[in-house]
C-alpha cells in the first residue's frame, strides 16, 4: 500500500468509527462503539467492510434496528463500496469492554 492509499484506508477506518459513534441501542443512552459492541471492522482495499458486532444480550429487542442503523450508516461512508455486519456472541459481551467514557455517562464509575 502507497501513503496516499494507507492514508485513504485509514480515513475511512476513522470515519466508519465516528457514524458507529452515532448509534445507539434505544434502551441505553451510550452509543455501540463506546458500549464495546464492535468486535471488529476490517475494510479491504476495494471498499468492502466487514463489521463483527455483537448485542448486550443474545435476546436483544433492538438487535435487527441496530443492525440496519449500522448497516446504513456505515454504507454511506465515502469509499465504502459494501458493508457486511455479523452478529457474534463470542467472546460474551461484558461491562467491562466498555469505555471509560460510557461508565461514566451509565454512572458506573
Amino acid at each position: 500500500m502507497e501513503g496516499s492509499e494507507k492514508n485513504e484506508f485509514l480515513t475511512i477506518e476513522e470515519d466508519i468509527v465516528a457514524v458507529l459513534k452515532t448509534v445507539y441501542d434505544p434502551e441505553i443512552p451510550v452509543n455501540v462503539y463506546e458500549l464495546g459492541l464492535i468486535y471488529k471492522i476490517e475494510v479491504s482495499n476495494e471498499g468492502h467492510v466487514d463489521i463483527d458486532m455483537t448485542m448486550t444480550a443474545p435476546n436483544c429487542p433492538a438487535a435487527d434496528f441496530i443492525v440496519e442503523d449500522v448497516h446504513m450508516k456505515v454504507a454511506g461512508v465515502k469509499g465504502v463500496k459494501d458493508v457486511n455486519v455479523n452478529i457474534v456472541f463470542e467472546p460474551e459481551w461484558t461491562k467491562e469492554m466498555m469505555s471509560e467514557e460510557a461508565m461514566l455517562e451509565l454512572g458506573m464509575l
